[in-house]
């Protein structure tokens, strides 16, 4: 190496992005209206956010995903402004995104396997879900996919909570008919009535349950599995294969015992 060359100057390394802050309500704001305390991302910080992202080649974030949610994929797309492939990107394997978005625990699951959080804070990948799911809603109607080709086979999905609506959504993509019950009058089970509005707003959960509704899933409310119909009933009487039970902690002794052994009938009928 010559003189010169060591006398120039190295170049300036690019400065490292940081984790982008969630904009939330002023506290003397937020102390006097139940709506939501974080704001969400504008699509500026959603564009600093996701170049965070070093698009690794086995990305090891998608192995603490419960749900698999390709999400180097939907960040690229992210980056690339292409709002629509990154929703039909996370849709892919996640059908309620702006629920996840705000109250998955992020934190101890994908962004937990985050290469960038090894030396930095890891990129806020339930933050830029959130800003996908809402930038969807904001379009107006979401389109539904085509439909897949039917099974024949017809599935009593009892409770409409989120193991409910995950289960509910992963069958009728399957091609297989769904009801989904629900013994209160509005779906959505803990998301509904566990969760504060200024936390996860009901309108949202709505939208999320009207997405599986056009999908092709039938939901009947103010029916109580046990009492309005037993599961022996739904599978003896009316045709149904198989019962999927997401039932929930909120009130079990509202079962009957008919209903408990119907149940258990169930369980050794399908392993």
């Amino acid at each position: 190496m010559t003189e010169e060359k060591k006398d120039q100057p190295k170049p300036a390394a690019k400065p490292k992005v940081p984790r982008q802050a969630m904009p939330e309500q002023n506290a003397k704001q937020r102390a006097k209206n139940f709506q939501q305390v974080t704001t969400g991302y504008t699509e500026e910080m959603a564009q600093l956010e996701a170049s965070r992202c070093l698009s690794c080649k086995k990305p090891p974030c998608v192995a603490g995903c419960p749900v698999s949610v390709p999400i180097m994929e939907f960040i690229k797309a992210v980056k690339e402004k292409d709002y629509k492939k990154a929703v039909a990107s996370i849709k892919s394997t996640n059908l309620l995104p702006a629920v996840c978005g705000r109250v998955c625990p992020q934190e101890i699951q994908c962004e937990s396997k985050c290469v960038v959080g090894k030396k930095n804070e890891p990129v806020a990948i339930g933050r830029l879900e959130r800003f996908v799911a809402d930038w969807e809603a904001s379009q107006g109607d979401s389109p539904v996919p085509p439909k897949p080709k039917k099974t024949g086979k017809k599935v009593a999905v009892c409770g409409s909570g989120p193991g409910g609506l995950i289960c509910a959504g992963y069958l009728i993509q399957a091609g297989h008919d769904v009801t989904i019950f629900e013994a209160l009058h509005k779906a959505g089970g803990v998301l509904v009535y566990g969760i504060p509005e200024f936390r996860l707003p009901k309108a949202i959960v709505q939208r999320e349950v009207d997405y599986l509704v056009k999908l092709g899933c039938v939901l009947k409310t103010d029916f109580i599995v046990g009492k309005t119909r037993t599961i022996g009933d739904l599978m003896e009487k009316d045709g149904y294969d198989a019962v999927y039970l997401g039932v929930g902690a909120g009130c079990p002794g509202s079962w009957t015992s008919r209903a408990r052994t119907s149940t258990a009938s169930t369980a050794r009928t399908s392993t």
